[in-house]
């Protein structure tokens, strides 16, 4: 056991974010927590870590080797980029704390007793050792994962040189370094502003790691491939689930449905009671048969129903007609100076697709929307349908006007009444003061909702979106996914999110090089993956004694090469396992598994 924690509680003035929270964390757990924005989940981290301290309970702590990865990393754009992935021994680590607190005493001037020689020798001691450790300290581990992530040429540069989602590989690179020798780590939104690619990474280097993890994430491929726990933080009580992200969804629901039935099975019980106390009392006026019954009702304990969460109410519709061939594009070219951005780009969307774009960070996925649009010059054939009316959702909101309210932007975007704006508004869950506040002071999630909101009202029939997700919580994109499924037009959505990739399109594109490739079928589809569920299991090591093909895999293994088998993979090597082609060794590890998806009977 690395960590306990027992009847955590902790507020805000009289606002109560934890309540009573027990947790274990065990060596080799994979845990997600999930929960709402807002929820305190980045809280909980906090007070586990021992950055804040709880208003009651405990928490224990058996670790010192503890590594996080903050959401919000603040950076010092002037400090290079080799210097920002450093990572202190402990050793280091404690010669500069001491270093500071002497420089403390010097500048605070000390007192009567401070001995100012043995002082000013420790302090040069302490500098000589710090020459000696940077001398030796090797930041290899954090500059090969940099070049694993494709940073190996901005090594020697500085980070504000770097774009936002360079940045955020980089102390990613450094968090990583971290938990490899950690045996407890803690990652806040780790796949924020990171590419797919870089996101399938990540998952597999997670498994790798030795230590136990908690990640608060919204990314639910990304926890169905790395959690075999999940919690989620909701009211302020913590209720656990074994599995990964799918299992858990639905083990909620048969939890909330158990509830809801206990809850209401509860209630009509003590009405019953109540009734016949009340045909007592009248049938019996002078006696007192009714009490019983009346107490019998009392003692009737209701439990609590499942607390209901106010869901995005998103509804898009499409309006006006467009032909069947709403946009055609042959030969699309775009340069940024010298650059070359997007070469050759052939796409033909007809009515009621729905494409989804990925790539890399850099790719141009943003060129090519506003390509698409006519907002940027262009080399080749564009086709836009007469009729087609497009909508588009920026992915840092430039098309909102800060010092506006969200009720003025709303008015002054759709030209409507204050009430019908505000209930637009009030759909996305922007009520009250929220509506009142200048854009500028609004959360990331609130200016999402609001540039939705008029996306909602606009009914365009060809929707263009980059990044609609982000800064959302999961139930909101649950909400967006929806709508958009309903949506009856044409789409176009940049995402890093699988989830919405599957959910939503029926053709995705992938976008590397400046040439589109397009897939008809989901992401899922494309990866084949689509008659398979995916998570993670604890798998056995084995040795290959001599050569063999998993024909299930089309695999082909040499003497001497390591394989990992999981539980749900045994059939599979059953007679490699029989003929002796394997050997086992000590040790497990956790390997990512495609299960077949269960079937009518199975447990």
């Amino acid at each position: 056991m690395l960590l306990r924690a027992e009847g955590i509680g902790k507020s805000f003035g009289p606002r109560e974010v934890l309540k009573d929270v027990d947790l274990q964390i065990e060596l080799g757990d994979r845990i997600g927590l999930v929960g709402r924005n807002g929820a305190g989940k980045t809280t909980l981290v906090k007070v586990l870590m021992g950055q804040l301290k709880p208003d009651v309970g405990k928490v224990e702590l058996r670790t010192s080797k503890i590594a996080y990865l903050s959401q919000f990393v603040e950076v010092d754009r002037s400090s290079a980029v080799g210097s920002a992935v450093a990572v202190l021994s402990e050793e280091e680590a404690a010669l500069r704390r001491r270093a500071e607190e002497i420089e403390a005493t010097m500048t605070s001037g000390g007192g009567p007793e401070t001995d100012w020689n043995a002082l000013s020798a420790e302090y040069a001691h302490i500098h000589e050792e710090l020459a000696r450790l940077s001398s030796q300290r090797t930041d290899g581990k954090a500059l090969d994962i940099l070049e694993g992530l494709g940073l190996e040429d901005k090594a020697e540069g500085r980070m504000g040189d770097l774009s936002g989602g360079e940045r955020a590989k980089v102390m990613l690179s450094r968090a990583l370094a971290q938990a490899e020798r950690a045996e407890l780590v803690f990652m806040d939104e780790p796949t924020s502003h990171l590419d797919l690619e870089t996101v399938e990474w990540l998952e597999d280097q997670l498994l790798k790691l030795k230590g136990a993890v908690m990640i608060i994430s919204h990314d639910r491929y990304f926890l169905d491939n790395v959690a075999t726990r999940i919690v989620e933080l909701e009211a302020g009580r913590l209720t656990h689930y074994t599995g990964n992200y799918s299992v858990f969804m639905e083990k909620k629901a048969l939890d909330r449905e158990r509830l809801l039935q206990a809850h209401e099975r509860a209630l009509r019980e003590r009405e019953r009671q109540e009734r016949i106390a009340d045909e007592l009392h009248v049938r019996y006026k002078f006696k007192s048969y009714h009490r019983t019954r009346e107490k019998m009702a009392e003692r009737v304990e209701v439990p609590e129903p499942p607390p209901e969460g106010k869901d995005l109410e998103v509804r898009i519709y499409a309006l006006g007609k467009s032909g069947k061939n709403v946009l055609t594009a042959k030969g699309l070219e775009v340069f940024r100076g010298k650059r070359k951005v997007l070469d050759k780009v052939d796409l033909e969307l007809e009515k009621g697709d729905r494409l989804g774009i990925f790539g890399p960070n850099g790719s141009g996925k943003t060129t090519l929307l506003k390509a698409l649009q006519g907002r940027l010059p262009y080399q080749g054939e564009l086709y836009v349908s007469p009729g087609v009316k497009i909508g588009y959702y920026a992915q840092e909101h430039e098309l909102l006007e800060p010092e506006l309210t969200a009720e003025e932007q709303m008015r002054k975007a759709l030209g409507q009444q204050a009430t019908e704006a505000r209930a637009i508004l009030a759909r996305l869950l922007l009520t009250g003061k929220d509506v009142e506040r200048p854009v500028a002071t609004l959360s990331g999630g609130e200016r999402a909702r609001l540039a939705l909101a008029i996306l909602l009202a606009q009914h365009k029939n060809l929707l263009i979106l980059d990044e609609p997700t982000n800064y959302l919580d999961i139930p909101s994109r649950e909400a967006v996914e929806e709508a958009l499924r309903e949506y009856t037009g044409t789409l176009i959505v940049v995402t890093h999110d699988r989830y919405l990739l599957d959910a939503v399109c029926t053709k995705v594109g992938e976008l590397r090089d400046g040439k589109l490739a397009v897939f008809n079928g989901t992401y899922s589809e494309m990866k084949g993956r689509q008659s398979f569920s995916q998570g993670i299991e604890e798998a056995e090591v084995y040795k290959a004694v001599s050569g063999f093909k998993d024909w299930t895999s089309g695999v082909t293994y040499r003497a001497g090469d390591k394989v990992t088998i999981a539980r749900s993979e045994r059939e599979n090597f059953k007679w490699a396992l029989e003929t002796g082609k394997l050997k086992r060794v000590p040790g497990t590890e956790l390997k990512k598994v495609r299960r077949p998806p269960a079937v009518q009977g199975d447990d």
